[in-house]
């Protein structure tokens, strides 16, 4: 019997962008395996929707695109990606997928993204790197050529 091959390290490259706040948006990855330096980039984007949601979306299409658990070091500028899968989920979670507003519970925005991410999060081992927007790391920039690209494409009616 072949014994199982152990995880493969991959690096994931996001970005969302959105033309206002709601408005069309676009989302991107680069996924890069770590070993042979292969890699595969990927974008789309939405009608109407806000930055977060395609910042998240990035995120999310980039684990969906691993056909086996992996070590993940995912690369993002979102501040609200990093935070949410390292300190936020875990409490949204434990209180019912909900958030202290105040005096009061609310829903979590997003919480159908949130759920997903969650999901495939329980697949891989993610390590969180953040990366200044705007700030000439290689990839990140290419992501939100990409991920600018696909608003303009979702703006014009493609």
């Amino acid at each position: 019997m072949t014994p199982p091959r152990p995880p493969a390290h991959v690096q994931l490259f996001t970005d969302g962008a959105c033309s206002g706040n709601p408005g069309p948006g676009g989302w991107a990855f680069i996924l890069r395996d770590a070993a042979t330096g292969r890699e595969k980039e990927h974008s789309g984007g939405e009608r109407n929707t806000t930055n977060n949601r395609m910042e998240l979306l990035a995120v999310i299409r980039g684990l969906e695109a691993l056909k086996r658990p992996c070590h993940v070091e995912l690369f993002t500028d979102s501040v609200y990606v990093g935070k949410g899968l390292q300190e936020w989920l875990a409490t949204w979670k434990r209180h019912g997928w909900r958030r202290r507003e105040g005096q009061r519970w609310a829903a979590v925005k997003n919480e159908e993204l949130w759920r997903r991410l969650d999901e495939l999060a329980q697949r891989h081992q993610i390590k969180y790197t953040r990366v200044a927007g705007h700030s000439g790391h290689v990839e990140n920039e290419r992501c939100d050529q990409l991920a600018v690209a696909a608003c303009e494409r979702v703006r014009q009616g493609g």
